[in-house]
This record gives structure tokens, sequence and C-alpha cells, in this order.
């Protein structure tokens, strides 16, 4: 119920403008996001660079209501890839089609994600593309197909929440040249009709859908399926997690397929569970941290809080302080 009423909240213009009113939340959001600006993420990962880290760069914003807003954020993403390209950092990035037009217009949104893909082609870089709610599963998958006619450099993310996710995996993976897919559990609110309601089935499905990830991935010849030696193209495929119990069947399913370790990664959020990070890639495990920065913070830091409670009661009781 909490959770429910949590992402309610995420989504409720009212609640942002009387949130984002406290000073004090802002300075909290900014646990889980690097900064506002492009260079402060840099920064960021540049500092988990030295720790054996690779990052995912995502600017903040979702639901964009006109197409010149649109344009922005695809300006910016470009910014952010010449940014990665001059540092030498090993980032790619992470796009929302919703910040990119894709409630304007299909192919509007089709034209600034290629735009995006072609210039992480010229620099050598990868695009992900975050999986939204439900009434955009659809219209996401048409894009990313669309580009994966013309662009291998181009991956996804599959919710393990969804019922329909596995033949979704199924159907992206299959063949030769399968989908670079990173499997999360899910953040938003759906209906018990499409999704799992019991945290215990979307685990067990979580399980199941990475050794399935993991039994295409080991089918592939190593060069194709591994990450690329200055960390942006990453490996076949993302396993995106900080539940133990999750890494743990992830370990332990790779080691029982004989996939390496640097065949797939785990994937965590930025300012989450920083010292098992570093833990798994001192084991010699791929690991790559979701770093987001811009202005556009609240949807992004309401939806952290509905996923651990502990951040909740840490953000209001400090809230009440000043």
């Amino acid at each position: 119920m909490l959770r429910s009423l949590l992402l309610y909240l995420s989504d409720a213009a009212w609640a942002r403008s009387l949130i984002t009113r406290f000073p004090f939340a802002r300075r909290t959001a900014m646990r889980f996001v690097a900064g506002e600006r492009v260079e402060d993420a840099i920064a960021a990962i540049g500092a988990l660079q030295a720790r054996g880290i690779h990052a995912t760069l995502d600017h903040l914003g979702e639901s964009v209501t006109n197409e010149a807003e649109a344009l922005r954020a695809a300006e910016d993403y470009v910014h952010a890839l010449d940014k990665i390209a001059a540092s030498g950092v090993g980032a790619n990035i992470s796009i929302k089609l919703t910040q990119l037009g894709l409630d304007l217009g299909q192919e509007f949104c089709l034209g600034n994600v290629r735009c995006l893909a072609e210039k992480a082609n010229i620099t050598g870089n990868f695009v992900r593309i975050d999986m939204e709610g439900t009434p955009h599963l659809e219209r996401t998958l048409t894009v990313f197909r669309a580009l994966r006619q013309d662009f291998e450099n181009v991956g996804l993310v599959v919710q393990a929440y969804l019922y329909r996710t596995e033949a979704d995996l199924l159907a992206l993976t299959v063949g030769s040249h399968p989908a670079r897919l990173r499997l999360c559990k899910g953040a938003y609110n759906e209906l018990p009709d499409l999704a799992f309601p019991r945290k215990t089935d979307v685990d067990a499905n979580f399980v199941k859908l990475t050794r399935l990830l993991f039994e295409r991935a080991r089918a592939l010849p190593p060069t194709q399926a591994a990450a690329s030696g200055n960390g942006r193209v990453p490996p076949l495929p993302a396993i995106a997690t900080h539940d133990e119990k999750m890494i743990a069947a992830a370990v332990a399913s790779a080691a029982e397929l004989g996939l390496p370790r640097d065949r797939f990664e785990f994937q965590m959020l930025y300012g989450i569970r920083r010292e098992r990070q570093e833990q798994l890639a001192a084991e010699d495990y791929a690991v790559r941290v979701y770093v987001p920065y811009g202005t556009q913070w609240y949807p992004y830091f309401v939806r952290r809080l509905a996923e651990r409670p502990a951040n909740l009661w840490f953000f209001v009781s400090n809230l009440f302080k000043r």
C-alpha cells in the first residue's frame, strides 16, 4: 500500500509542487542524483571508474508535453555523449522515450532517438532505452525494433514484474544478434492483471528470466557477447538489482552454466549499496551504476523512496526537523 501511494505521488503534479519547495528535499535527493549539470555526473562517473565500476548516464526527465522540450532533451544527450567522449570515462547513456517525445508522436520520437544512436555510433558509445509503464510498452518496443534495423548499439530494459516479459525476452534474444537487455524488477504502479502483485512471484520470475538471459549469452561467441574495451558498450546481459537474493541467484546461475564473469554485468543505482558495488567489482564481476543528473529529480527520487522504505523514513524524519 505504501509503495502504491509513493508511485502515485511520483506522477502527481501537486505533490511535486509541494515537496520540491523544501530545500531539504533536494539535498536528500542528491543522495541518489549526481548533480544538476552533466559536468557533475561526469565527475561522479570518474570516481566510480577509479574503483573499477562503469556507468550509464541518465539525464532526468520524462513525459514531456511539447516538441521543443523533447528536442532540448535530445540536444542535452548529444552534449552528454560529447562530454563522455572528451573525458574518456567508461559510460553509456540511458534514455526514456517519453522525455524524447513518445507521447507527441511515435515517428517524432524515433527521429530524436535515431539522432542519439547515430551520435553514439560515431563516438563509440551505446544507447539503452529504459522501459516505462505499460501504457508505453508496445510503442517502446516498436521504436526499439525500428532502431535495431539500422543500429547494433541500442539496448532495452525489460521488467520482471510483468507477466508478458518472458515472451518479450525470448522474442528479443532470438537469433545470432540478440538485443542487449537489462533485466530489472520494475518500478511503476501496474494493475494485477498485468503484473505479479506479490514480491515473491516477482522474485521467482526475476531468477527465471536471469537464467534465460544467461543461457542465451552462453550460446554466443565470446567476442559478440563481451563488453567493449572502453566500458561503453555493455556485455550481454545486464542484471539490475540490489536484492542480495537476486545477486546470489545470478552468481549461482552463471557458475552453473559456465558463463564467464565478463559476459554479463550487474547494474545498480547511484547512491545505493555502494559497498556491494565495490565488492562485486573487486570479485571481477562487471558492474555498471546508473548515474542520473538534472533538475527534474522529483519523480526519480520518489520512486527510489518507494523501492526502499528506509529511505522514506530518513527523508520524512529530517524534513520535519527543518
